[in-house]
Order: structure tokens, then C-alpha cells, then sequence
């Protein structure tokens, strides 16, 4: 059986193992997308404190694999199994995530030189999820500025948006990218580099003991960051403008039939991953 390397410059060739890995790593992202909409919020004034996703599962499935379809697989998965099947799609409102997650996901997982290095692991788990939060607060703080969204914040202070979207960043950070983020990926991934990959086809990533993760930084992909935001920005911030062209799906299914229907895209993303990893077992 012929392997495709996770760490070669062929990232973004697509073949059979990264069709496997992309639905794979899809479903996992949906599956886990699922069970966050059931977990509870609080809220503490004007903030919002809750999990916005168990992300050590689709930056540990991105680590493994490291190609760029890996990364694109992980909006995709929320759009497919936390919007549609759950009839909230908005075109333009989906593309945030499909431009930015990919990109800022992908530029840390190649900083990742020394896999058995649990600094760099740390690091570049609490970077990939610190950059598109990032820029996703930029656009939220963007939107109000320019005038396409209302301000909820303190009336009359205009500043308060920045504060408000600033502390909100710092807790997600905390909340999502420490606790759901950081910590389990440093348990996680030890467990599964050089088990998974072999299994879809493709070779462990090796690095090099002791490698600097400056080996890993490419001005390409930052670059692709850079340029990700302001269309990001821009398609968000018609999407709150309306009028323009876009895809709309929302019949409201949980309105409809009420809060079990999240059991079908838990089932759906479950299902699907269970016969990927069947399929991959069997022809490893």
C-alpha cells in the first residue's frame, strides 16, 4: 500500500487518503460541534460564558494530518452538521468560519516541528485557536463601526464594544482554548501520532527532535491568513446587511421539533465517522 507522508510539501494534493481524512476529520468536528449546542451558558452582565467548542479534537485531527484539507474539513463539519441539519445555514455568515479556521489552523499546525515537544504542542494548540478568535472579535468590533450591526452595549459609549469583545476573547481563551483546547490535546495527541495516520494511509509526521518551530513558519500561510480576514469581514458583514446574493436554509428544525432533534446531527456525524474508520481499518 502506497503512504502519503503528513509531513511532505504535496499538502494540498487531493487524493483518497485525504478524501478519507477530509470526512474524518469533518464528521469528528460536526460530532463534537453537536454536543456543544447542548451544553449550557451562563450569563455574567453582558458576557456570554460558555464553551464554544471541544477544539482539541479538530486541531489534535489537523496536527495529525497536517494538510490543508485536514483544516478546511473542521468548518465544513460545523456547517454541514451544526447549521444545516440543524436549519440555521446562512451563506455569507458561514464563510467567517470556512475562510478563517482553515488558514489559522494550518499556519500553526506547521509550526509544530517536534511532535514529542509538549512546549511547541501547547503553543501552537493555544495559537490556532488564539488567531481566529482573534480576528473573529476584529469583525464583530468591525461590524459595529461600520454600522452594519447594532451596538448592545453600554448606550452612548461606543467603546464599550471594544471592552466588552476584549473580555469575551480573553474568557473564550481561558474557557475554549485552555481548558477544552490546550490541556486535552497534550494527553491526546501523544495517544494518537504514529497510531491514526498509518491507519488513512498516511505516514506519521516525524520532525526533528529539538527542531526550533521558526523551521515551521511559512510567509505563505500567513499570508493566506492576512488575506482570509478582509473577505472574511466583508462577507460577514453583507451577510448582516441583507440584499445581497446568499444561500439561505432555515426552517428552524429544533423551533419545530423541539431540543431532541439535536440527536439526528449527533447520529449523522457519528455514523459517518464510524464508517470511515471502518472502511480505513479494513483496507490499513
Amino acid at each position: 500500500m502506497s503512504t502519503l507522508s503528513a509531513g511532505t510539501e504535496s499538502r494540498f494534493s487531493f487524493g483518497k487518503q485525504d478524501m478519507m481524512v477530509f470526512i474524518l476529520v469533518m464528521s469528528l468536528t460536526g460530532l463534537q460541534n453537536a454536543f456543544t449546542e447542548i451544553m449550557p451558558e451562563f450569563t455574567v452582565g453582558p458576557l456570554e460564558l460558555g464553551v464554544g467548542g471541544f477544539i482539541f479534537i479538530p486541531i489534535v485531527l489537523v496536527l495529525l494530518f497536517r494538510t490543508y484539507w485536514a483544516a478546511l474539513a473542521v468548518p465544513v463539519g460545523e456547517i454541514v452538521f451544526g447549521e444545516i441539519l440543524l436549519g440555521e445555514f446562512d451563506g455569507l455568515g458561514a464563510m467567517e468560519g470556512l475562510l478563517l479556521i482553515p488558514v489559522c489552523y494550518y499556519f500553526a499546525a506547521k509550526l509544530l516541528q517536534d511532535p514529542e515537544n509538549t512546549t511547541q504542542l501547547a503553543i501552537v494548540v493555544f495559537l490556532a485557536e488564539a488567531l481566529e478568535e482573534f480576528f473573529a472579535t476584529f469583525i464583530d468590533i468591525g461590524k459595529v463601526y461600520v454600522g452594519v450591526e447594532e451596538l448592545e452595549a453600554v448606550p452612548g459609549l461606543p467603546e464599550s464594544i471594544i471592552v466588552l469583545e476584549g473580555v469575551d476573547f480573553l474568557t473564550q481563551m481561558l474557557i475554549t482554548g485552555v481548558i477544552f483546547g490546550v490541556i486535552p490535546a497534550l494527553y491526546l495527541y501523544p495517544k494518537l501520532h504514529g497510531k491514526v495516520e498509518p491507519l488513512l494511509g498516511m505516514e506519521p509526521f516525524e520532525g526533528e527532535r529539538g527542531a526550533s518551530m521558526l523551521r515551521g513558519f511559512s510567509v505563505k500561510a500567513l499570508a493566506a491568513v492576512l488575506v482570509a480576514f478582509p473577505i472574511a469581514f466583508a462577507a460577514e458583514a453583507a451577510s448582516e446587511v441583507g440584499g445581497a446574493v446568499n444561500v439561505v436554509w432555515e426552517p428552524e428544525f429544533l423551533a419545530v421539533y423541539g431540543q431532541s432533534y439535536i440527536a439526528v446531527p449527533i447520529v449523522a456525524s457519528a455514523v459517518v465517522a464510524a464508517v470511515i474508520w471502518y472502511r480505513a481499518t479494513r483496507t490499513a
